[in-house]
């Protein structure tokens, strides 16, 4: 059993104390947030604080770590790389981690997804996609359409560009919305209803735009909304229907967390872009890539410099993530990574079954390495994380939901522990 903090009276060390007082926390109101734990280390699913108390991490940081914290082999690789070549810039010259990614990454993705532009985040990643969307359709000379359709439930990042593709009502950047660029936002096409919707603002609207954008199988920070292949299917032929780009993020759903490598393997579909991050790197460095079909790349060849794609990171295609991302990778082809995700939807599915008696749960509901506890509404997410902690794990409530994204290679009792913890904090 993991040891467990007490964050109402916490030890705190120096650097804490001298450094809190500066740093600006992600998605908080800093006049009323709890104050944030003061991590020491991690390894495999556990975190231990300064204080030498441990948590069990359900979150794999924010889904990322899908080896674990801390293994060897990628840290193995980030060493050998580090006294090579940690950096260098990415215009003009190349190297032999970041080709070889690329290389590996067109090998694994399904139809002729073969180019490879690397960033160094999720959102950009998805700025990039838009903009190669975008600029399509300008060097092709159609240049009406420069819209995208999105859906309701949806979110692909926290830059300008990504936030006016993400729900505009229930999502979390409502507050920007007078200064966003104005785009298509539909509901997902799930049922007959919502199907006849999409269908109708695609014919009134295929002249302007150029791209459909969605996250396949689950709208991640949407609330861990799920829907089926079928799903995507449909997108994928409303799309073709009417000459317009079919843009997956797969920045949360790559890499093994829904069952399989890619979640458009499901649907057995291939998007004319799409975009990966987060376990790309097994949870180590910072990467992103944005992989676009032969004929999105062919569109930008041209003896006019303006129909170039003009974008470039300081630390586009590093070489030290480059080298995790393969270290990553091969540790997806030499341990059963996607066996281990499908045991875990087996212990999710039978272990958070029965909070769905509980009063208040709305839903509980399981896809790959995925568990969600659906409540009608969560009061106090701060005080609800408090608790968590003090049963000896890292749980983060967001919007109405529980949820847990383990590592894959997570044992038993730690993913029992997990769950355990879930039923008795909402019992509470």
């Amino acid at each position: 059993m993991p040891s467990q903090p007490d964050p109402l009276t916490p030890s705190q060390p120096d650097w804490y104390e001298q450094g809190l007082p500066h740093i600006w926390l992600p998605y908080s109101q800093m006049k009323t947030a709890a104050p944030p734990l003061a991590a020491h280390s991690t390894q495999g699913s556990t975190i231990t604080l300064a204080d030498g108390s441990t948590l069990t991490d359900g979150v794999a940081a924010w889904w990322t770590a899908c080896h674990g914290y801390n293994h060897p082999y990628i840290r193995k690789a980030v060493e050998k790389q580090l006294s090579t070549m940690p950096h260098i810039m990415f215009g003009g010259t190349v190297h032999k981690p970041a080709l070889t990614l690329a290389h590996r990454l067109s090998n694994m993705l399904p139809g002729d997804l073969e180019r490879v532009f690397f960033t160094d985040s999720g959102s950009v990643a998805v700025e990039v996609a838009m903009k190669m969307a975008i600029q399509y359709r300008l060097n092709k000379g159609e240049n009406g359409r420069t819209k995208m359709l999105a859906f309701k439930g949806g979110y692909h990042g926290d830059t300008l560009a990504t936030m006016a593709v993400c729900d505009p009502e229930e999502g979390m950047h409502h507050l920007y919305g007078s200064v966003l660029s104005e785009h298509i936002i539909s509901p997902l096409p799930v049922d007959e209803k919502s199907t006849a919707r999409f269908l109708s603002l695609l014919e009134q609207h295929a002249h302007e735009i150029t791209a459909i954008i969605t996250e396949p199988l689950v709208q991640g920070a949407g609330g861990m909304l799920f829907h089926s292949p079928d799903v995507l299917r449909h997108i994928r032929k409303a799309a073709d229907d009417h000459n317009i780009l079919l843009i997956l993020d797969e920045i949360f759903t790559g890499f093994g967390r829904t069952g399989t490598m890619f979640a458009c393997e499901q649907a057995d579909i291939v998007p004319d872009i799409v975009t990966a991050s987060k376990a790309l790197t097994g949870g180590t460095i910072p990467l992103a890539a944005t992989i676009a079909q032969r004929h999105v790349y062919e569109a930008f060849l041209s003896d006019n410099p303006e129909h170039a794609l003009m974008h470039g990171p300081t630390f586009m295609a590093n070489p030290l993530a480059c080298a995790c991302a393969n270290a990553s990778l091969d540790l997806f082809e030499q341990e059963p990574r996607l066996a281990q995700v499908n045991h875990i939807n087996t212990v999710l599915t039978e272990a958070l079954e029965p909070c769905r008696a509980l009063p208040g749960v709305k839903d509980v509901r399981t896809l790959g390495a995925i568990g969600v506890v659906e409540l009608e509404k969560i009061e106090n997410a701060d005080a609800l994380r408090t608790k968590f902690i003090q049963a000896g794990v890292w749980v983060r409530p967001f919007r109405n939901i529980v949820y847990l994204t383990p590592a894959f290679t997570i044992s038993d009792a730690e993913l029992l522990t997990l769950t355990d913890a879930i039923y008795k904090v909402l019992s509470s």
